[in-house]
């Protein structure tokens, strides 16, 4: 059965300073835990905690230019390019350029904070 979704939950993020994630499908707007799916706005010069989540990341970059850091390199993914992050796999996040990112996320199984197991 269709379910309409008519609009995101806003939710503070990780990081040091301000970035908005809008939540379309995930456990906080649509109790779904099996996907998320959420639009994310960085500013310039935000960077997140590093992370090893249980869960596979998607990543499509719409605007601007996201940092994914990982073990092996550092990965610039630019408007109409995607990443793939596997579950175990760590990964740091920035938007370091001028203008900031804006971009999707797909989490599979959705993003949790229990699963998204931060760097202390």
């Amino acid at each position: 059965m269709a379910r309409f979704i008519p609009k995101p939950t806003i939710i503070k993020a990780a990081g040091n300073m301000p970035k908005e994630i809008a939540e379309y499908v995930g456990n906080v707007n649509t109790d779904s835990s099996d996907i998320s799916i959420a639009k994310m706005t960085s500013p310039e010069g935000w960077v997140e905690p590093g992370q090893t989540p249980g869960f596979t990341e998607y990543t499509i970059v719409l605007k601007g230019l996201l940092r994914a850091e990982c073990h092996d390199r550092a990965y610039d993914i630019r408007a109409g390019e995607a990443i793939r992050i596997g579950p175990d796999e760590w990964v740091r996040y920035s938007s370091p350029h001028p203008g900031g990112a804006e971009y999707i996320a797909v989490c599979l199984p959705a993003f949790s904070p229990d699963t998204v197991r931060r760097d202390e």
